[in-house]
């Protein structure tokens, strides 16, 4: 039968440490002093939650303890639990699921938050490659282990953790390699709709449900591979560090790492969503001079500026090629460009706007399945240079605890790229507020 998480919908929370309607930023440290009381389903008279059909001892009173007294009940047994599940391409449904118990090198993972990335609306168009339906999206979460399967040694239940959408087996050539964060278990080289052994955690009204990049983080419990999960701080918040799983780390990396942009360059960012105003952030803090922001809404331009645009141009506004609007204004193009939508025609024009012998164009937005770019080979005979990035050139398991640590740090602030935050049950209200372009990050709350 398995058990059945609890999700009720009063507006105060229980003070139990892994309760599904637990506020995030006080998970794994929550006490009667810190997080307002209420009674749910599984409340014991003194107030903290135990299993259905047990009591919790009156000798386990420290909140870790009564985490790790929760952590033991649920583990090796199938849990159920909500669920956003795209049956076919077009509309999530969220189902209660069950997910079941980490076979050997897995992890299972009790969700707190997760960000709704463009990515996932590719998968939901049907433009994602080689995913199969019916599935569980979401690659953008954070959350706490629930319990591991037999030879995991690096995460215990309890640590709070990042999965990764782009993993770091630390085995394969990209791995020992270390100009590469490329992995050979990479949904690039191998299919992530099933785990290792080829089957699913996840299953809805006697149906197998595929994993998404294996992280599947529209759920509220996911199970993942060990080399796709990165510890991180304890003092994390896990409702804003979720976007280190994907956006900030892509857009931030692609101008530290994959442009390794210069102090008192020129850059010029194709795309104002959450990887684009990454890349924003990511050229202040290299030392840019000059950064222009390129977008079609101008309702993003006011928050590029906040986080560091110097000029923001609508193509809309121009009678010619942007590319050539670039090339005025800058006097031969830009010595960075970052194409952040997805498009093929903004992937030529900001190839076209740099510099034609010196300047380095990256692609970071990912076009739909199938297509193909037909270019004119003297804008790379020049000199150009033009370059792909993976989650911003970070090696994940090593660099994303760091970047959280940065965080912490208030090297850099996330927190002004999100700009919705909403309960999990509105999944569909998330994406909508994305396709109409009044959102940057939507972060997901279960």
């Amino acid at each position: 039968m398995g058990i059945k998480a609890n999700y009720s919908v009063s507006q105060e929370f229980c003070t139990h440490s892994l309760c599904s309607i637990q506020p995030p930023t006080h998970i794994n440290q929550c006490s009667p002093e810190t997080v307002p009381r209420r009674d749910c389903s599984r409340s014991t008279p003194g107030g903290s939650c135990s299993t259905p059909g047990q009591q919790l001892p009156s000798s386990l009173p420290q909140p870790q303890t009564r985490l790790c007294y929760d952590l033991m009940a649920t583990a090796g047994k199938v849990i159920r639990c909500r669920a956003a599940v795209a049956w076919a391409p077009g509309k999530l449904s969220v189902e209660e699921v069950e997910v079941a118990p980490p076979k050997a090198g897995e992890v299972r993972i009790k969700l707190v938050a997760t960000g709704i990335c463009r990515t996932d609306d590719h998968l939901l168009q049907g433009c994602f490659p080689n995913a199969e339906f019916p599935v569980i999206p979401g690659h953008e979460g954070a959350g706490i282990v629930e319990s591991v399967g037999e030879g995991v040694t690096s995460v215990k239940p309890g640590d709070k953790v990042i999965p990764l959408c782009h993993p770091q087996c630390g085995k394969c050539s990209f791995c020992r390699n270390p100009e590469s964060n490329y992995c050979q278990k990479s949904h690039f080289s191998e299919p992530q709709n099933l785990l290792l052994d080829k089957t699913s955690r996840f299953s809805c009204k006697g149906k197998q449900i595929h994993h998404f990049l294996w992280v599947s983080t529209f759920a509220e419990y996911t199970v993942v591979p060990e080399y796709t999960v990165a510890k991180i701080d304890a003092a994390a918040p896990l409702d804003k560090v979720c976007l280190f799983g994907c956006g900030f780390s892509t857009g931030y990396g692609a101008a530290i790492n994959t442009a390794k942009v210069k102090p008192g360059s020129t850059c010029a960012v194709f795309g104002l969503g959450g990887i684009g105003l990454s890349i924003v952030m990511g050229c202040k803090a290299a030392g840019a001079s000059r950064i222009i922001a390129v977008d079609i809404n101008k309702d993003k331009f006011a928050k590029a500026k906040e986080l560091g645009a110097t000029d923001c141009i609508n193509p809309r506004d121009f009678q010619k090629p942007i590319q050539e609007v670039l090339t005025e204004m800058t006097g031969q193009g830009v010595d960075y460009s970052f194409e952040a939508i997805g498009h093929k025609d903004t992937m030529i024009a900001a190839l076209a706007s740099c510099n034609m012998s010196t300047g380095v164009c990256v692609m970071v937005g990912e076009v739909d399945s199938g297509s193909e770019i037909s270019i004119d080979p003297t804008l790379l005979l020049t000199g150009r240079i033009w370059k792909g990035t993976l989650v911003g050139g970070w090696k994940t398991r090593e660099c994303i605890p760091k970047l959280v640590s940065g965080y912490l740090e208030k090297k850099f602030n996330l927190d002004l790229l999100i700009t919705h935050t909403l309960p999990f049950a509105k999944v569909n209200e998330g994406f909508e507020l994305l396709r109409a372009g009044k959102s940057i990050r939507t972060v997901l709350l279960f």
